[in-house]
């Protein structure tokens, strides 16, 4: 396995709350993240966004379906699976509240290196389909 895919796995478990890694090990200071349910530039953003969702879930499973790298880009499809312990903050005003219910979602990333760190990712997924998992 590369070093960076090595990173990749090690920033996915990070994302979903299983790792205590340092994620300014892990990405670069202006990294961006950008998925359709966040946005996040650099390492104290992504821990405040990542802390928010380890709050609503737990029982993280993160399975790899296939992981390429191609230069200084690794494209990874993977699957989230995971039970909605707790309050889901969307906005301030949208809070989805624990349903216990258990969740899935399929995930294609996109994660662009500056040297060993991450400088960017973009996640696509298709954030309706979560919701409706949650809610009734």
């Amino acid at each position: 396995m590369s070093a960076r895919i090595d990173v990749v796995e090690r920033a996915l478990a990070a994302a979903v709350g299983m790792s205590d890694d340092d994620l300014s090990d892990i990405f670069t200071d202006d990294a961006t993240v950008w998925s359709p349910i966040m946005f996040a530039t650099g390492p104290e953003q992504l821990a405040e966004a990542f802390t928010d969702r380890e709050l609503a879930f737990d029982n993280h499973v993160v399975s790899i379906r296939s992981i390429d790298e191609f230069g200084a880009r690794v494209f990874v499809e993977w699957q989230l699976d995971a039970d909605h312990v707790d309050a889901y903050v969307l906005t301030d005003n949208a809070i989805i509240e624990k349903t216990g219910r258990h969740v899935f979602m399929g995930v294609a990333s996109v994660f662009d290196f500056r040297g060993d760190k991450v400088c960017a990712v973009r996640s696509y997924f298709d954030s309706l389909a979560l919701l409706e998992q949650i809610v009734d």
